[in-house]
């Protein structure tokens, strides 16, 4: 017998510089008498050299032989980067806990407002428990809970604001204000023991029921029916996302900013797209936002302070750029900077989160502490973000990425700084070509080389319809994708496919397998979705892996698809492999034939019927 829960949340706050707290599932672990055998693991997802941990796996025994697993998950970006991963551990969980901190008012808005919606889509439902634990003392003084006072509520979260999160998803609150024996083992562990316990009855109770139905007639045996056979299990791709645009910066292709030095010599190349993404000052720089739009006079002193805007003749003509008009010039009147700017472009082109690597890049290249410190302070000046004060100061790299998260989504489908024009079904959709050129080897190549696309602004598209195609941008630009139906998920794989970006084939070969495997057998059978469509079109836009998925489902649902006209679309060769690997076999079906008529010639019945 087992007990699954899945814990999701930083019950730390946000900008807590103590570390090495406990967290509460840890702590619980620890501290409670029922538990023993404690063991843990931390599962990573690699891309490239970065390393973040996706959730820490605890192991131990409770009520003396219960196995208990537990899935920490202190980062709410696993439902953005792996949508597939977190699906799975919900489904699978026997108790939710959902954890944050009561002095991060911040992130339990982020809770609020984008990942409760897909909780509960992902629970569909299921008569899971969820408990909602708000960790902490709030730091301004008592909290007040009449209508009138508002004390708490600019940086704390209300009771009533968790009470009303646990009324959404239908779960238990609890506050606790310290993580003690008190509020760990009797608190806290009480009610999730009690859940446990209702766990372990449920699947007990469903055990039974289980056993009931499969008793057979005493006086004969009933032929076995065999599991089906197992489908091939598709791995998903890891992203590289990052270090896509970091390698952008090596190629120099699409480059459109050159800066300078004050005695005019070239530093290194860039692109305005990848720098307004990061920073307010660039975007006002390059005109992407006026100082009335960013109303804040710090980042303007920066640009002012930093940088100048040059076309003047004295500059020599530069041939790496590809693009109709001719770069803008950017001279950097911080000489101390402009030693480092090749440096903190990698930082900004890497994701601007690498917080640690730039220091050390940096203490590298200049020896003089006040140096280091002038240059480290600019940077975060470029990432302060309008009207906020500026709190990178002695931050880690997680906490700057949640502040100075690099997003293309706000230059989406949006002719700001577009240099290429894609026409589609009679409609236009404004684009970047660094972005492009970045993302898809195919754009590269188009771009780049001795094609009409290369020199032209409006590039004509064919073979997709207008809203694949923006599906497909969607993800070049914020490597998600989120299709809303199976045939829309085939559309843009086979659009992948034909720009040759394998990892988003691959999410929509995921996504598309999970939505059948999830759909229930009435449905199945009645669906006017026509599978072996899709195993014509996976086949010939070389998607081999759902192909025989497909196939492998089509032979373990049989009975269904049978049934359908378009069972006899299927090729000889596919029809063999599915006889041979259908489910239940044709042999069962004989067996059970055979055992029916001898009962009724026995005239021996069920026990149970």
């Amino acid at each position: 017998r087992s007990v699954n829960i899945v814990a999701f949340g930083n019950e730390r706050d946000g900008f807590s510089e103590d570390n090495q707290q406990s967290s509460l599932i840890w702590s619980y672990l620890g501290r409670s008498a029922l538990v023993s055998e404690t063991e843990s693991s931390v599962v990573l997802n690699s891309a490239n050299h970065i390393r973040n941990p996706v959730f820490t796996e605890y192991q131990a025994r409770v009520f003396g032989n219960v196995r208990l697993v537990v899935h920490d998950c202190p980062l709410w970006d696993i439902f953005d980067s792996d949508w597939y991963t977190s699906r799975s551990l919900i489904g699978g969980a026997d108790i939710i806990v959902i954890k944050y901190s009561v002095n991060d008012k911040t992130s339990f808005q982020e809770l609020k407002d984008s990942y409760v919606p897909m909780i509960k889509k992902a629970l569909n439902h299921c008569s899971i428990p969820v408990i909602i634990s708000a960790i902490g003392a709030r730091k301004n003084e008592v909290p007040c809970t009449c209508p009138l006072c508002t004390s708490d509520r600019r940086s704390c979260v209300t009771t009533s604001e968790g009470i009303q999160l646990a009324k959404e998803l239908g779960a238990t609150y609890l506050e606790l204000h310290t993580l003690n024996d008190f509020y760990i083992q009797k608190y806290f562990g009480g009610v999730l023991e009690y859940f446990m316990i209702q766990s372990l009855n449920q699947k007990s109770s469903d055990k039974m029921k289980k056993r009931k139905k499969t008793q057979k007639c005493h006086r004969v045996k009933p032929p076995q029916l065999e599991q089906p056979e197992k489908m091939p299990i598709l791995r998903g791709e890891a992203s590289h996302y990052d270090s896509d645009l970091h390698n952008l910066l090596f190629c120099c292709q699409c480059v459109d900013v050159v800066f300078y030095s004050e005695d005019l010599k070239k530093v290194v190349e860039a692109h305005k797209i990848i720098l307004c993404s990061v920073s307010h000052v660039f975007m006002l720089l390059f005109n992407v936002k006026s100082p009335a739009d960013i109303h804040d006079s710090a980042i303007i002193r920066t640009a002012q302070s930093l940088f100048a805007v040059n076309n003047e003749a004295v500059f020599p003509v530069l041939s790496s750029s590809s693009s109709c008009d001719p770069p803008v010039r950017v001279v950097v009147k911080d000489s101390v900077f402009c030693s480092c700017l090749s440096d903190i472009l990698h930082f900004i082109y890497s994701g601007a989160f690498q917080w640690e690597r730039l220091e050390e890049d940096i203490k590298k290249k200049l020896k003089d502490p006040e140096k280091i410190d002038h240059v480290l302070e600019k940077v975060k000046c470029i990432l302060k973000i309008p009207g906020k004060l500026n709190n990178l100061k002695d931050c880690r790299s997680h906490q700057i990425k949640r502040l100075c998260n690099t997003s293309l989504r706000l230059f989406f489908n949006t002719p700001v700084l577009a240099d290429v024009i894609f026409k589609i079904q009679g409609t236009t959709v404004p684009a970047h070509r660094a972005v492009l050129v970045a993302r898809c080897e195919v754009m590269a190549a188009m771009f780049n080389g001795n094609y009409l696309e290369a020199n032209n602004i409006l590039v004509p598209v064919y073979g997709v319809s207008k809203d694949t195609f923006l599906s497909f941008l969607e993800y070049l630009y914020t490597d998600s994708c989120c299709p809303a139906s199976i045939l829309q998920a085939m559309s843009l794989l086979i659009c992948a496919e034909m720009y040759q970006v394998t990892r988003l084939q691959h999410i929509c070969e995921l996504y598309i397998i999970t939505q059948l495997q999830s759909m229930p057998s009435r449905e199945l059978a009645s669906t006017r979705l026509s599978i072996v469509s899709l195993l014509r079109k996976a086949k010939f836009h070389n998607s081999d892996c759902l192909s025989t998925w497909l196939l492998h489902f089509i032979a373990t649902n049989y009975l269904i698809f049978s049934q359908k006209p378009e069972f006899q679309d299927l090729s000889v060769d596919e029809r063999n492999f599915v006889e041979m690997h259908r489910w239940p076999s044709d042999m069962y079906l004989k067996q059970l034939a055979d055992y029916r008529n001898y009962i009724h010639s026995q005239k021996c019945y069920c026990t149970v019927m």
